[in-house]
């Protein structure tokens, strides 16, 4: 009964296709997107406010939103984590919305949040691994969006 209502809770929240519009479509990857990556300020179990304001200019920058919409964005976000119990429905909307292109462009946001606090917590790195082989970006290009981050802020 519980797992019914959970299920049914996403397939209205992220959904995508299903006779909607194109901006819940739209709306569902940007909070798929933004879930994923908030998931990494929590991988170290020290959230830090650098963190969450780097999962923000992301997703701004990434969805060109205005800033009041990418912080309500985060706030839904950090809400439907919350609320799920695995990866597969943000990982899965990605997957049938996104390039191959725009999939790695997560992963470079995914470490872009890791390294913002300045460190690398080894819980974060396995958890944009995990994250990288569930959106399928190959391992090279893992590899080479985290050093296009390290060069970028180091």
């Amino acid at each position: 009964m519980v797992l019914k209502s959970i299920k049914q809770f996403f397939d209205e929240k992220l959904s995508v296709g299903k006779g909607q519009d194109t901006a819940d479509d739209e709306h569902r990857m940007q909070l798929a997107t933004a879930a994923l990556l908030f998931e990494i300020c929590k991988a170290d179990y020290d959230t830090t406010q650098i963190e969450i304001d780097t999962v923000k200019q992301a997703i701004q920058q990434t969805f060109s939103l205005p800033e009041e919409a990418a912080v309500e964005l985060v706030n839904l976000a950090e809400q439907e984590l919350q609320d799920s119990t695995s990866y597969h429905q943000f990982t899965s909307l990605i997957n049938q919305n996104f390039s191959p292109e725009q999939k790695v462009e997560v992963v470079e946001n995914l470490w872009m949040v890791a390294f913002a606090d300045g460190q690398l917590d080894k819980y974060e790195e396995h958890l944009i691994r995990r994250l990288a082989d569930l959106l399928h970006v190959p391992h090279a290009q893992f590899i080479a969006a985290k050093h296009r981050v390290q060069e970028q802020l180091f």
